[in-house]
């Protein structure tokens, strides 16, 4: 049993099955062992267990065993859920997190460790949800971003325009992009490691393509240091030669926004794959199916209904973007008479 009083025996079962058997990221188990840890926290105090002047962070929880779990309840858990929304003002969003984190984990001691009987989770559910519309940039909007990048004088021009075309034009992740490695591009196929370290392939249209060739002609080339080897070479290359970061991209794309005149404060990388997806659905033909694989979603119930979607169709949603139609040339044109369009 382990004496760590924010863990117990169970609990470090959990995560190390998440993480060798299900190779969840390391955020991920992270914050299920925050909520996990909250969670019983709560549940020490809802015992009756707490006294006032202990704090909350520091509670022991090591105490937790077979037959505390046991006695946990579906009721239990609405209560905590109450909780956290009068007491901790815990929006829905975080909410629901916590209900993942609490399925998973009992789902675990049921169905894999066979520690309980029944599952109290198994009718367990996620607080309601308002969906908002994500944020995107439209096509006049996603041109002038290139084209700001296009026509830019900075020493590392071909490498920031070739990081926001293949946001605008593949919709990646911004941890898909700084993972890529050189070896990872075979002619018009990219190959990347999404969530949950899986690994899908991503159709590069002539824009990306001629966007990549013309930075790999010009990229710096990195620090002899392990992850520069042979195998394992960054395609994106920071000032200090080495694989850039997400805040170094980060600030690539807010720079670029705002030399486009565009609202830096309310766009970001996440949202230029957004543009991606909205782009091809809406002017690429692009089918829930596609992007489904294209952005490496998760399979849902709503897009289970469509067929599987062949190579070649994947292909041809991502050769008919819109920005596809156009050059680098064309935007580094546009770029020299921006002040004008303004």
């Amino acid at each position: 049993m382990s004496q760590k009083k924010d863990s117990f025996y169970y609990l470090e079962e959990f995560l190390a099955y998440f993480s060798g058997v299900k190779e969840r990221s390391d955020l991920t188990l992270k914050e299920y062992q925050y909520d996990l840890v909250m969670f019983f926290r709560w549940y020490h105090i809802y015992q009756g267990k707490g006294s006032a002047e202990e704090a909350f962070e520091d509670i022991d929880i090591s105490y937790v065993d077979e037959n505390i779990l046991a006695q946990i309840k579906l009721s239990d858990f609405y209560r905590f859920l109450s909780w956290l929304s009068n007491e901790r003002d815990v929006g829905p969003a975080a909410r629901s997190r916590k209900v993942s984190a609490l399925r998973s984990f009992f789902y675990f001691l049921t169905a894999k460790v066979n520690l309980l009987e029944t599952n109290p989770t198994s009718d367990l559910e996620s607080p309601k949800q308002m969906r908002s519309l994500p944020q995107f940039l439209d096509i006049e909007e996603a041109r002038m971003l290139l084209a700001a990048a296009a026509s830019s004088n900075d020493a590392n021009a071909s490498r920031d325009y070739c990081i926001i075309t293949l946001f605008l034009t593949c919709g990646l992740r911004l941890s898909e992009l700084v993972g890529i490695n050189i070896n990872d591009i075979n002619g018009d196929i990219l190959r990347v490691i999404g969530k949950g370290r899986k690994e899908r392939t991503v159709y590069l249209n002539r824009l990306a393509r001629e966007a990549i060739r013309e930075y790999l002609e010009e990229r710096i080339p990195a620090k002899n240091d392990p992850e520069a080897n042979e195998h394992k070479r960054p395609l994106f290359v920071s000032r200090n030669r080495r694989r850039i970061s997400q805040r170094a991209v980060e600030n690539v794309v807010k720079k670029y926004l705002q030399e486009a005149g565009l609202d830096s404060s309310r766009y970001s990388a996440h949202k230029l794959r957004h543009t991606a997806a909205t782009l091809m659905y809406q002017y690429g033909g692009a089918d829930l199916r596609s992007l489904q694989q294209i952005l490496g979603h998760e399979s849902v119930a709503t897009t289970e209904i469509y067929t599987h979607v062949s190579s070649r169709m994947l292909q041809d949603t991502v050769d008919q973007h819109p920005l596809n139609i156009y050059s680098k040339e064309d935007f580094a044109a546009l770029g020299e008479n921006m002040e004008d369009i303004k």
